[in-house]
């Protein structure tokens, strides 16, 4: 692509590169500059303008922008995702749903990687979104790219994106306690909050006394796609009640704690193919912790790993909860 200022008498057919305001009116960048637009700049006195040219095997902006989101997003419906029209070289993309996004990292960033007038942008990998929400978007910085680099970017970019949609329809969520009039409220409403904004039934309160055979007991009653315990006193420990009470139910417990703060108590397992969440007692508050990131993804049907949970260090420090029992910095 050719860029720079040339005589107005030589501008016809490029794209103006500046916008060029006169008295009464304004030409605006991105506009191919037609003879009626060159006698009108010229009654103004503008004898230059700055513009654009492709060269041979360029193409512009929009058509780029385009093509790349239909590499990215080639199935919308299936991904359950909607590409915007494209204007001023840009395509922003939408999630149809609830869900979370998968986003496939390595390759966006291969694509970005290839010239750096052909970019995307995207939500961080598994972020929660409602219908309507924006998920990414592709801009194409200049006015046109060449169209070997947007080959290559479209190949490095295939099927980059998708919306995980809620799986899970029903949630259980069983809380422990330690004092015979403590009746679950604070943690219920905190959940159901969580669990509302993810289209997510919550069935009635449950509380049982804070020992295995109980909750356990419970735990092999429930009848919802997902199980959350909630205890009345903080899960220490892999072989602690509530972990244990789900090995007495018939589960079992994939993995203990994670490098996320608030969130550090967390476990997870299964049981009879159900996923089961043991949240941590920063559950009870609204604010965001660890358990967030990984009943979100459960709920969407998306498998959590141990590995997963190792990765989630690096950005895990949230912000502080003040109503916890123990700040950080006490």
């Amino acid at each position: 692509m050719k860029f720079g200022p040339v005589p107005l008498d030589d501008a016809r057919g490029a794209i103006l590169a500046h916008s060029v305001s006169y008295s009464g009116g304004r030409l605006r960048k991105g506009r191919v500059i037609e003879a009626a637009d060159q006698e009108v700049l010229a009654r103004a006195g503008i004898t230059e303008v700055t513009v654009a040219r492709l060269d041979p095997g360029d193409i512009g902006e929009d058509h780029a922008a385009e093509r790349l989101a239909r590499a990215l997003v080639p199935d919308p419906e299936l991904a359950g995702l909607r590409l915007g029209k494209a204007a001023t070289g840009r395509v922003n993309i939408y999630a149809q749903d609830i869900g979370v996004v998968e986003v496939l990292a390595d390759r966006i960033d291969a694509l970005n990687a290839l010239h750096p007038m052909i970019t995307v942008a995207t939500v961080p990998k598994w972020q929660r979104v409602s219908s309507r929400n924006m998920v990414a978007t592709v801009k194409i910085i200049a006015y046109g790219v060449p169209e070997a680099a947007l080959d290559a970017a479209c190949l490095a970019g295939q099927a980059g994106l998708r919306l995980r949609r809620v799986a899970c329809k029903s949630a259980c969520l069983i809380q422990t306690t330690v004092d015979a009039g403590e009746n679950g409220d604070k943690g219920y409403s905190a959940t159901k909050d969580r669990l509302d904004r993810m289209g997510v039934a919550l069935s009635p309160n449950q509380v049982v006394a804070h020992e295995i055979d109980p909750l356990a007991t419970a735990l092999k009653q429930a009848n919802a796609d997902i199980l959350l315990i909630l205890t009345g006193s903080a899960t220490s420990d892999a072989l602690d009640v509530a972990p244990q009470a789900l090995r007495a139910a018939g589960g079992e417990v994939t993995h203990f704690g994670m490098p996320v703060d608030p969130g550090n108590l967390l476990f997870f397992g299964h049981l009879q193919g159900k996923p089961v969440i043991g949240l941590p007692g920063c559950a009870k508050s609204p604010a965001m912790n660890g358990a967030d990131w990984v009943l979100e993804r459960l709920l969407c049907g998306v498998p959590v790993t141990s590995q997963d949970i190792a990765g989630m260090g690096v950005g895990g420090l949230l912000k502080e909860i003040p109503q916890r029992g123990r700040l950080r910095d006490a």
